[in-house]
This record gives C-alpha cells, structure tokens and sequence, in this order.
C-alpha cells in the first residue's frame, strides 16, 4: 500500500518550548493535506552551542514535554511520526546528553528509539568547528522498525557519510531509510545532496531526509546556519521533493512497489563478496 509522507522542514532556536508550537503547527498542516507519516528534523526540540544551556532546557526521556506532546497528537491525529531527534538528559556518568530519535505510532505510542551513532566531530573551517560526543555519546545499536506499511530503518544526520550502515539496514529488510539532519551549511552545499542520493541507490530505498535550515538563533548574540533541503529520494535515486531553504511541509506519495523494483534491475544487496586486504 502507499502511503503519504510529509517532510517538515524549520529553524529552531535554544528554546524548546517556543520550538514545540512551531512543530505542532507544521505536523497539523501535514496531517491536513492528507498524511499518513509525518517526520521532523534531528533536534526537533532546539540546537545550541551551549552545554550549559542545553543542560537546563533539556530533559529526561520521561519527562520531555516535546516528546509527550509530539504523542499526544500522533495519537489524535492517527498517524505515524518520526520525532527526528531530540537531544535528551541521560544517566551516562560523564554526563552527555543522548541525541536519539523516535518513531511514534498512531496510538501514540514509541514503536522504536534509535540513538545517533556517529558524532559530528569536524573542523569544517576555520570558525566553525563541531565537537558533538563533548556534549552527546554515541548510540551502539542499528534499528529497523516495522511498520504496516514499511520497515524503516533509523539514521540521523552524520550517519549518511557512513554507508556500512545503511547497507546493514537495507539488507535486514528496510525498505525506507530516515535521516533527520541538522546539515551545517558548508558541507551541506557541497555534499548533502549526493551522499543521500547514494545512500538510497545503494540501498535501493526510499531516503527521507528532513532537515533543519537558515539561521538558529541563540543566546546570547550567537547562532548557526543549517542547509535545508529537506530532500526525498526514490529507491532508483531520483529526487521526489526538494524543500529548498524556506520552513514549510513537503509532501510525497510512498509506493512501495519501487523498492522491490530497483532491488530487481539491480540487485547489488546479494552480491557482496568477502575479500583480502588491506
């Protein structure tokens, strides 16, 4: 069966209440135009440089208002949601936080959590430089969750340059690949585009990537700039929507049919070969 899926695609700031408001109104208009799976950006709940801040506003997994209210009305309004990050309290020792993204059921329900393996931890240039496991650790475990009308398999962001990953997903049945980014807008001009397109030509999924974009403003005077493009990918690797760089929904129809299409002219999901070296 098909289904139809929205991308939102916005600009949070430090504030997660102010950012829950603007993403209950984007999953609304979603659901009015007619979808059935609704998917928000990695960290839904608000991007900021600060340790200090992010360790005030943040909570644990269940006490998080966003993720209590982002159920709530999956629940009402009968839809599947993927919740694409939110940056959360832990237990861990050190203190990190968790950046870990879920898939929410129509009953509202959490059908699966998946926490971002791989840490931004880049020089980008010389101003911008990302250090992501000082602040959140890294999640160990790959998750395909089922759904009636897909098996999906979880990424976020950074995880789309590490393409073991999602040939593992792929060849333990995952036929749609999520992944939420908050892109910064350098490596996004010059590289987003092409690594989700390969990802799913690779996989022969459907990628659905929907993306932070423009400026995040923070407390005090500082921000950050994100790509945009919230983008869907057929499993053949064609474009399906583009969000540009506006906030907005993005709307497309799922048919299924395609995966097990392009895994049959090329079926390159049962051709690895072990080999030596180096």
């Amino acid at each position: 069966p098909g289904m139809r899926a929205a991308l939102i695609q916005f600009s949070v700031s430090d504030d997660p209440a102010a950012n829950l408001v603007a993403t209950l109104g984007f999953v609304r208009q979603a659901v009015a135009a007619g979808a059935g799976f609704v998917l928000t950006p990695e960290l839904t709940n608000g991007l900021s440089s600060s340790r200090a801040h992010q360790r005030s506003v943040f909570r644990h997994e269940a006490d998080d208002p966003t993720l209590a209210a982002l159920r709530a009305e999956a629940k009402a309004a009968g839809i599947w949601l993927l919740i694409g990050s939110l940056g959360l309290l832990t237990q861990d020792a050190d203190g990190r936080f968790a950046n870990r993204s879920f898939l929410v059921d129509p009953q509202g329900e959490i059908a699966a959590r998946y926490d971002k393996i791989h840490m931004f931890d880049v020089n980008v240039s010389d101003t911008e430089v990302y250090r992501e496991s000082e602040g959140y650790r890294p999640g160990s475990a790959a998750v395909v969750a089922m759904t009636p009308f897909a098996r999906i398999g979880m990424t976020v962001c950074y995880d789309v340059r590490f393409p073991a990953l999602y040939r593992r997903l792929a060849q333990d049945g995952a036929q749609v690949i999520t992944v939420p980014a908050a892109f910064n807008h350098i490596t996004g001009a010059a590289h987003w585009e092409t690594l989700l397109r390969a990802r799913a030509i690779e996989t022969g999924c459907f990628v659905l990537a929907p993306a932070q974009t423009g400026f995040h403003p923070e407390t005090p005077g500082k921000g950050r700039r994100t790509h945009g493009h919230s983008l869907a990918i057929a499993p053949w690797g064609e474009i399906l929507a583009d969000a540009g760089t506006e906030p907005g929904v993005t709307l497309v129809d799922l048919d299924l049919a395609r995966v097990a299409e392009a895994r049959r002219r090329v079926p390159s999901l049962s051709h690895d070969r072990g080999f030596d070296g180096p």
